[in-house]
């Protein structure tokens, strides 16, 4: 069973920075799937941040997102990072990450199979 876990979110003051975690279990990250983060603050539609490929790291970022964001992933630990620079309080939400057996940037991140249960950020300015 494939699981994902966050963590990483917390109250973190405008301007600073934040590293979000996802730990994934029930699939081998040599595996071809595509892990992803999107955020969805109240009242707002889902937004996708980025994906990585966990056969070869390679990342994909949707248009719409500036480059605030970065992806990475420890293949030996089986776990991925979302790396946030420059919050601002419009950054405040919930942050999950997603996973499917498929290549990033075909569906919308929050549409995956797997979803993480989140992390919530909160901005202060």
């Amino acid at each position: 069973e494939v699981q994902l876990v966050e963590s990483g979110g917390g109250l973190v003051q405008g301007g600073g920075s934040l590293r979000l975690s996802c730990a994934a279990t029930g699939f081998s990250f040599s595996d071809d799937y595509a892990i992803g983060w999107f955020r969805q603050a109240p009242g707002k539609e889902p937004e996708g941040l980025a994906c990585i490929s966990s056969r070869d790291s390679t990342t994909y970022y949707p248009s719409s997102v500036k480059g605030r964001f970065t992806i990475s992933s420890d293949n030996a630990k089986n776990t991925v990072y979302l790396q946030i620079d420059s919050l601002n309080p419009e950054d405040s939400a919930r942050y999950h990450c997603a996973a499917e057996f498929t290549s990033c940037g075909l569906v919308p991140v929050w549409k995956y199979d797997y979803w993480g249960q989140g992390t919530r950020v909160t901005v202060s300015s």
